[in-house]
């Protein structure tokens, strides 16, 4: 089927919007996050509903025109567009709807993390989704779901009641417990390899507020490894994203300090107000801050605001380890200073209830680990790639401690072994066999990409 038939059998087929190369709004459409990612995708369609998204399916399938399903846009690997292809963009797919009572929501596949943390809100109930408002709930939670509540409700797939999916051969299932519950354990950390989930009903956790902001410390190797181990010792309620990186020229810290490498943590305390001190006084004692907004806040408001003109173009490594020791923060923090530009090693305490999980319950495998690493630098232009690259590989490498898993929201286009990395063993093979039976064609393939078993 050629690309202007496709075009026609979609307009046809579609209550929602269709949009080709000469429509006034395909350039916005079709952006992603990511800088430097520039796909120009055949046609891009807005579903108004489950049958929208299987006539979609349905047609990709078909014309034999590959296809890519889109929320939030934030894949690193730019995996929602596709040169030359049908794009599904559910951003359309906004109903929720809260049952107070049952402390559950039904959210549309379309709404953003921070679109639900705020209604959520509204009747002082929370689930946990990531750092970032502009994420896609179907994509974060797909593929597991890390943020600041996972050490004390876990991760979002761990909250996920069930899910309503346009699977390849355009037929719509409900996926939980008890109605197909193979689909439903490959969608609890598989990412989007076995359909397009169009809606998601997810358990909530009574929250009215948080303790929470901004914490920017000196970052001398004392108090990154002193602190990076205090996160992993707090009570499941506290999180923290620390942040080793040169300071951005933020208002409330001290212009002289600006550039000067520090360590800057997101912190949340979940637990009751009362407790927060104490909770976070060991974070608050590796030195003078210079900068400490961390106080009483409306959960919304650790999700910062969107900015749609944000492209980062940069390179990335994730990895889970074990431990952040003196000598090793010593090594984190010459790396950090012996180069110039924006640069990033992050940290992340694990563990809590994502631990407390069987390995084998879902999709997500990695439930032993302790720490998870991000190291990260902008990059310049095209020239300055590779230069950048090089860095983050050996200063990642210094994180290696034998633990050759990988968070799959995290990576980018890496490669077959870095995807099986975020699959180890067993969970891989049930993956596999789980996408021969929904998936047999891989119609579902731009993505971390399990192919069907045989």
């Amino acid at each position: 089927m050629s690309v202007s038939t496709a075009l026609a059998d979609l307009r046809t087929r579609l209550r929602g919007r269709v949009v080709a190369p000469e429509d006034p709004d395909y350039d916005t459409l079709r952006a992603v996050v990511p800088g430097g990612a520039d796909p120009r995708p055949a046609v891009i369609v807005r579903p108004l509903d489950d049958a929208d998204v299987a006539a979609a399916v349905t047609v990709a399938r078909e014309s034999g025109l590959p296809l890519a399903v889109r929320s939030g846009g934030h894949s690193n690997a730019a995996h929602g567009s596709v040169d030359g292809g049908i794009v599904v963009d559910v951003r359309d797919l906004t109903e929720l709807t809260v049952d107070v009572e049952r402390r559950t929501a039904w959210v549309g596949a379309g709404l953003t993390a921070g679109a639900v943390t705020a209604a959520t809100a509204a009747h002082g109930l929370a689930v946990g989704f990531g750092d970032t408002g502009s994420v896609g709930v179907s994509g974060i939670t797909l593929g597991g779901g890390v943020g600041y509540l996972s050490r004390a409700h876990g991760l979002t797939i761990d909250n996920l009641l069930a899910a309503d999916v346009v699977l390849a051969d355009g037929r719509v299932v409900r996926a939980d417990a008890e109605q197909h519950p193979d689909l439903f354990w490959a969608l609890r950390g598989g990412g989007g390899n076995v359909g397009v989930v169009t809606r998601l009903q997810l358990r909530l956790h009574p929250l009215d507020g948080v303790v929470g902001g901004m914490l920017v410390l000196p970052a001398t190797p004392a108090a990154v490894a002193g602190f990076v181990t205090a996160t992993q010792a707090a009570p499941d309620e506290l999180s923290a994203i620390v942040n080793v990186m040169p300071c951005p020229p933020l208002p409330f810290v001290p212009a002289e300090h600006h550039g000067s490498l520090v360590l800057m943590a997101l912190v949340c305390w979940s637990g009751p107000v009362e407790a927060a001190d104490a909770a976070l006084a060991p974070l608050r004692a590796f030195g003078e801050p210079l900068a400490d907004l961390v106080r009483p806040v409306p959960y919304p408001e650790l999700f910062p605001p969107a900015d749609p003109e944000y492209h980062p173009r940069a390179v990335a490594l994730t990895l889970l380890t074990d431990h952040v020791d003196l000598p090793l923060a010593e090594r984190l923090v010459e790396r950090l200073s012996a180069v110039d530009g924006m640069r990033v090693v992050q940290l992340r305490a694990l563990g809590g209830a994502i631990a407390r999980v069987d390995p084998q319950a879902t999709a997500y495998a990695h439930r032993s680990a302790r720490l998870m690493g991000n190291v990260a630098a902008f990059v310049d232009g095209p020239d300055d790639r590779e230069r950048r690259a090089a860095w983050v590989a050996q200063t990642a490498a210094l994180l290696d401690q034998g633990n050759p898993g990988a968070y799959v929201n995290f990576l980018a286009d890496e490669g077959p072994e870095r995807v099986r990395a975020a699959y180890p063993g067993a969970t891989w093979d049930r993956l596999a066999a789980v996408k021969a039976v929904y998936d047999p064609g891989n119609l579902f393939r731009r993505n971390q990409n399990v192919p069907p078993a045989g």
